[in-house]
């Protein structure tokens, strides 16, 4: 079983990339046979962004995947941009993508309804997403449930050229666990960096209780019951306690002598204590920056091996003659 996936320098690591994507690749690098994991930078160019903080962010999700768990011995961890191929193929498995395909597109749609200027690296989006994961012939791809369409996608672009030309593409099936389809941001939305809404996990302690204490509750008074169920600070308490401690926690909420902010306190305390020792990680590893991109240029050239031999195969078959 081969695992591949992607995350967008868009932006500071939080709680919701966590525990709906890093945590899981984590999981895949001991029981997938391959893992393949890499940072999409080519994926936020059409949002034209500033050089400088592209640089900068790519950097920092390098550290923040190491820090958190991402074992180089065990995952393949690669810029997307080190990857040229991918590119090429993005070229041609366009031709075999019909317009209207990527006209439904939600992200498509939805820049549409909300009058976006919308360019070409965009609109073609899925194709690029599309040959990011069948380079490399990937069986499962762990996505939230807002992208399991760019799969679909995929794996529609990936039948269609195998029934052309044979079966040379893998067609991926989207992995998606429902438990962790959807955290809960501070407003009760799913957390999100473009609803402003997170928690991030490398702020220093004093940030992270400025996230935490603004999470939206009900008014519901302090000396009446809670319901642990409906609010979203337990929501976000479940992932970082034991099944004893949420039952105590469950407990607390319905008496009458505790409220939101002791809610609250508490998981700004589990919070932090979970994530620091990352923090502390990630500062050793921040001093040797010329370590990470050693590991950066391993994992691209075994994932440029990779996408030459899939390239290949669809040169040929397509008809280019390889000198």
């Amino acid at each position: 079983m081969r695992v591949v996936s992607g995350v967008k320098p868009s932006g500071k690591m939080h709680v919701g990339n966590y525990l709906g994507a890093v945590k899981r690749f984590i999981e895949f690098q001991n029981s997938a046979e391959e893992s393949f994991i890499f940072v999409a930078d080519y994926h936020v160019l059409n949002t034209y962004p500033d050089p400088a903080h592209l640089k900068e962010s790519t950097m920092d999700i390098l550290l923040d995947y190491l820090a958190l768990g991402l074992d180089p011995e065990k995952t393949t961890l690669f810029l997307q941009s080190s990857v040229p191929e991918v590119t090429e193929l993005t070229f041609l498995l366009s031709n075999y993508t019909p317009m209207g395909l990527l006209e439904r597109a939600h992200a498509y749609k939805d820049a549409l309804a909300k009058e976006k200027n919308i360019n070409h690296g965009m609109f073609t989006y899925p194709v690029l997403m599309a040959a990011d994961i069948l380079a490399y012939h990937a069986d499962f791809v762990p996505v939230g449930r807002d992208q399991k369409q760019h799969i679909e996608i995929t794996r529609d672009i990936a039948m269609r050229f195998n029934n052309r030309f044979g079966d040379i593409l893998t067609v991926p099936e989207p992995y998606i666990e429902e438990s962790m389809a959807v955290i809960p941001g501070t407003d009760g939305r799913k957390m999100s960096k473009s609803y402003g809404n997170t928690i991030e996990i490398f702020n220093t302690p004093k940030k992270m209780k400025k996230q935490v204490m603004n999470i939206v509750t009900d008014s519901t008074p302090m000396e009446e019951p809670l319901d642990a169920e409906s609010c979203n600070v337990f929501a976000l308490y479940r992932f970082f306690a034991t099944p004893e401690e949420c039952r105590e926690m469950k407990k607390k909420y319905a008496s009458s002598t505790f409220g939101y902010g002791h809610a609250k306190l508490a998981l700004f305390e589990k919070m932090n204590e979970y994530f620091t020792p990352f923090r502390e990680k990630r500062e050793e590893l921040k001093r040797d920056e010329e370590k990470v991109r050693e590991i950066l240029r391993r994992g691209g050239e075994k994932a440029r091996r990779e996408a030459q031999k899939t390239v290949s195969e669809i040169r040929r078959a397509v008809g280019i003659v390889e000198i």
